[in-house]
């Protein structure tokens, strides 16, 4: 079947009331049914939680085979909790059948890929798959196809029981006796920890791994014992050095800053650019150069931001203390200054992946916001945009909030190059559709911008203010007048990744690239 952006849709995925994505808005007024928790009553007094081993959680936790586990990536690519859990359960308990349910899958967590391969990790839920486990499955290694959510997908898809969560694992930076745990004040912070408020909510049972135990009571807590079965001590959570990646720093390059001008000049033009404005930024380099050059106009008009949310970067946090914007509320820190700054300096408050982006709850922040500017591997002449797949086909990119945020703003501005190496970035049709195109409204790049067919008014406040564009179809000829048109990928029947969009329709599906093989280097 073909969903609203042409994709065709496998009918056995359409089962148990599975849908095909049928556009923007959809499901809004439609009712959905919250799972309840199984919790397990601890009636009388404990003294502590704490127990020697994860292995020894594990055991208390009831982990058995076809078991169901949680896992946060506030550390990102320095988190070491994911690799070790899933160590325990398999060379210590021996489980099989597992299912890894975690909010990003990254490099540090290539291990994972090894026990795909073997059989043993059957399934993947997950918002960013990248890495070996990325190979892996795009080469149809995993047993199921894996799912991909978004970050506001994510919590919807937990409160309505399409996933159960057996074993929800936090990675804490501290944590008391009990299981009061929050991602500052200790050796390795994390700060913000507001993906792993809702598994702790409805999974069965909650392992908080720490490598700081400080006294009761760990307050405010990010994650709090009412919600805790087993607290684990061990040396180290993770490296938070490797939490902020290249793409989250402010570009220096001449091209970004150029696409970043325009990107505030936009901005800048619509009604939505007044006094008390909302705003979230990703984390590419031309995405973060924007608040340098918004900075500006802000002053300029003598305006100031009413909040932003995120994932929280540096300069965000800088605009915070200056006076520039009234109150950061964040969901992940993207780098060590953010991390410092969450509970520490005034109006920065930390939130839950659902309060900031499910979209079946009835006031996600995301809603709320007049502007986002978001990066692209690839937009197509529909204005869909593609974060998940490479342009050969493997998986190796994240939704992540991308088409929460495009979906909830009043103006949604992709920022990207017209091209990247020998690659066409506007292209006729993107690999995967992960953002629809009715979601997104300008698109800038370092050789024109474009304003979706669907935004008239938006067409009219770049006309009033003399900002030149340019149409989507002839930025796709000037690329591939530059680099070439590509061939089309070949591909196998087998669906590999299943990607829901952010309602739980389907929205496209990742299929097995003809032919592929796993580079074994």
């Amino acid at each position: 079947m073909k969903n609203a952006v042409g994709r065709d849709i496998p009918d056995y995925l359409l089962t148990n009331g599975k849908e095909v994505y049928q556009g923007k808005n959809y499901m809004d007024g439609k009712y959905i049914t919250k799972a309840s928790p199984k919790t397990r009553r601890y009636e009388k007094p404990q003294e502590s939680k704490v127990v020697a081993t994860i292995a020894d959680a594990l055991r208390q936790c009831n982990c058995k085979d076809g078991c169901t586990f949680s896992f946060h990536h506030h550390l990102r690519n320095g988190d070491y909790v994911a690799n070790m859990v899933i160590a325990a359960a398999v060379e210590e308990l021996g489980i099989k059948d597992i299912t890894v349910a975690a909010t990003s899958l990254g490099s540090a967590h290539d291990v994972i890929a090894d026990y795909i391969e073997q059989g043993i990790v059957t399934g993947i839920q997950t918002s960013g798959i990248r890495g070996r486990i990325g190979d892996v499955v795009s080469a149809g290694k995993l047993k199921t196809p894996a799912i991909i959510r978004s970050h506001g997908g994510r919590p919807r898809a937990i409160e309505a029981g399409e996933v159960h969560i057996d074993i929800a694992v936090i990675a804490a930076p501290t944590s008391d006796c009990v299981g009061n745990c929050r991602g500052i004040g200790g050796k390795h912070n994390c700060g913000s920890m507001g993906y792993a408020m809702m598994d702790a909510k409805y999974a069965d049972y909650v392992i908080v791994v720490t490598d700081d135990l400080v006294e009761f009571p760990n307050m405010p807590a990010s994650v709090k014992a009412i919600d805790v079965d087993a607290v684990v001590v061990v040396d180290s959570i993770g490296d938070p050095k490797k939490i902020a990646s290249a793409a989250a720093r402010i570009s220096e390059n001449p091209r970004d800053l150029m696409m970043a001008e325009n990107v505030a000049k936009v901005i800048a033009s619509t009604p939505y650019f007044k006094d008390g404005f909302s705003f979230q930024t990703g984390v590419g380099g031309p995405s973060l150069a924007a608040n340098l050059f918004l900075e500006k106009y802000m002053d300029e008009r003598n305006i100031k931001m009413g909040w932003a949310i995120g994932g929280i970067c540096g300069p965000m946090v800088e605009m915070l203390k200056k006076g520039k914007v009234g109150k950061v509320i964040d969901v992940q820190d993207f780098d060590l200054d953010a991390v410092n700054s969450i509970n520490q300096t005034p109006n920065h408050f930390e939130m839950s992946a659902s309060q900031y982006a499910n979209p079946a709850n009835k006031g996600a922040f995301v809603n709320k916001l007049d502007f986002v500017v978001l990066a692209a591997l690839e937009i197509d002449t529909d204005f869909n945009v593609n974060v998940l797949t490479g342009s050969d086909g493997v998986l190796r990119g994240a939704p992540g909030g991308h088409p929460d945020t495009a979906a909830g703003s009043k103006c949604c501005v992709i920022v990207t190059p017209l091209t990247r190496g020998r690659m066409a970035t506007v292209c006729e049709h993107v690999v995967t559709v992960t953002t629809p195109g009715d979601c997104v409204d300008v698109l800038v790049t370092d050789y024109g911008i474009a304003v979706n067919p669907l935004r008239p008014d938006l067409i009219e406040c770049l006309d009033n203010a003399g900002i030149p564009h340019v149409s989507i179809e002839s930025l796709k000829e000037k690329a591939y007048s530059l680099v070439g048109r590509p061939d089309d990928l070949q591909w196998e029947d087998k669906v590999v990744a299943i990607l829901e969009a952010r309602d739980g329709t389907i929205l496209d599906v990742v299929r097995k690239i003809k032919p592929y093989t796993v580079d074994q280097e």
